[in-house]
């Protein structure tokens, strides 16, 4: 196992220092050789408030003078925004210098990579921890939001092993267990497991919010809503950008949804008791299942 070099990253910049990129630079704070973290990023008032919470030693709107000396460019920003920041980082960028990426969508970042970057696209290493909450911001930031959690990387083939190994090293001195996939890979599996339920949250809080009734619907709502619909509180602006990032596979995983909720819709339709429970208890294995492996 590879292991993170205090030495390997002196400077380190990172581009959004909300929930994902603050946690990284907290994180590194509680290593005993502690690289420079510089916050860059659109709103003045999120960087100074990222200051005062100590995850960044400089915040930066200048990207030329934020770049002078980078080891290591962190997004975390969302998706979409992605080209920009790789258009505004390449007449920066020195031949040591690593850039990686934490978008939920990789074959487009991959593409946006290839792209912007031209001849330092063998520096760029697709990356995706798979750890988040509902909240955002500076304040959201957690030390120990990455131990125990996985973080997919998103290579390609041209990829400098260098800039792997140091970007898996650096996931890993966070707590992270780092794997690699393909960025069709990532992007099939994270429109099942991830961005639909994100989608059916969101759907199912909108569904009601807008009915005549709302205020009396949230009153009497509690523990089952509550865990249902939590991750509807996730940032709508990041969660906009995934959805139209990975619409294809989105788009697939809605209609063998559809088709579940039909086959729902018509057990019920009969009053099929058997047909039910045999749905639910075949549901509740699996579910139960997944969790135990699941217990740290």
């Amino acid at each position: 196992m590879t292991w993170y070099n205090s030495t390997m990253f002196k400077k380190i910049v990172i581009f959004g220092v909300g929930l994902i990129g603050g946690s990284v630079a907290l994180s590194l704070k509680k290593q005993a050789h502690i690289p420079q973290v510089v916050g860059v990023g659109r709103s003045g008032q999120s960087l100074q408030e990222a200051l005062k919470l100590g995850l960044i030693d400089v915040a930066e709107t200048d990207v030329a003078h934020a770049m002078q000396d980078a080891d290591l460019v962190l997004i975390a920003a969302p998706v979409a925004q992605t080209p920009a920041i790789l258009r505004s980082i390449r007449p920066h960028l020195n031949a040591a210098t690593i850039i990686t990426d934490a978008g939920s969508t990789k074959s487009d970042v991959m593409a946006y990579a290839k792209a912007e970057l031209g001849d330092k696209f063998d520096q760029f290493v697709g990356g995706h921890p798979i750890a988040g909450a509902e909240k955002s911001g500076p304040a959201a930031a957690m030390a120990d939001l990455y131990i125990g959690k996985n973080v997919i990387l998103t290579p390609d083939a041209d990829t400098q092993s260098t800039a792997i190994d140091k970007v898996t090293a650096l996931w890993q001195q966070c707590g992270a267990v780092v794997s690699r996939m393909s960025p069709q890979e990532h992007d099939n599996v994270f429109a099942a497991v991830s961005h639909l339920p994100h989608l059916l949250a969101f759907a199912l809080v909108e569904d009601l919010a807008k009915r005549d009734n709302a205020e009396l619907l949230f009153k009497f709502a509690a523990s089952g809503f509550r865990d249902f619909t939590r991750i509807a509180g996730s940032h709508p602006e990041m969660w906009r950008d995934i959805a139209l990032a990975n619409k294809t596979a989105l788009l697939g995983e809605l209609k063998l949804y559809q088709q579940a909720l039909s086959e729902m819709t018509a057990l019920l339709e009969k009053a099929d008791a058997d047909g039910l429970q045999a749905l639910f208890e075949h549901a509740s294995r699996a579910r139960n299942d997944w969790a135990k492996t699941k217990i740290q």
